[in-house]
């Protein structure tokens, strides 16, 4: 056996832990229906933000979502979470969570009706992190 530290991303090694954890869970709750979500928005050809997440086990996590500064109090941001909370809804899931830091969305989740169900303080130093919810069914 060999473990190797590194600090690149590797596609191919964090997809086989996802798929070792989805096998895993075969053994307890299942799988959960584990599907990606993914929202591109394109402006003007080139790539100015996105949603990634995934849907499992009833509830849509957003891990991964970002607007351009150019584009933000245009309303592509709701637009773009609407559409992913419509899609989970589709999915039957009954819940959205996702995570943010003081310095980032906190009041933009808040105005669309998440709310904190927790935090860690001074990540980074001086900030928080938050950790919201929103029941959608």
């Amino acid at each position: 056996m060999n473990l190797t530290l590194s600090d690149t991303e590797d596609k191919a090694l964090r997809d086989a832990v996802v798929e070792g954890l989805l096998s895993h869970m075969e053994a307890g709750p299942g799988r959960g229906a584990y599907r990606p979500l993914n929202i591109a928005l394109d402006h003007d050809g080139r790539i100015a933000g996105g949603l990634i997440g995934h849907s499992m086990h009833g509830w849509l996590f957003i891990n991964l979502f970002h607007v351009d500064a150019a584009l933000r109090g245009t309303g592509i941001g709701t637009r773009m979470i609407t559409m992913a909370e419509d899609e989970a809804r589709a999915r039957g899931c009954i819940g959205v969570h996702l995570d943010t830091f003081s310095f980032q969305a906190r009041p933009f989740y808040e105005r669309l009706g998440y709310r904190v169900f927790g935090s860690i303080g001074e990540f980074p130093k001086g900030h928080m992190r938050y950790f919201l919810s929103k029941r959608i069914a």
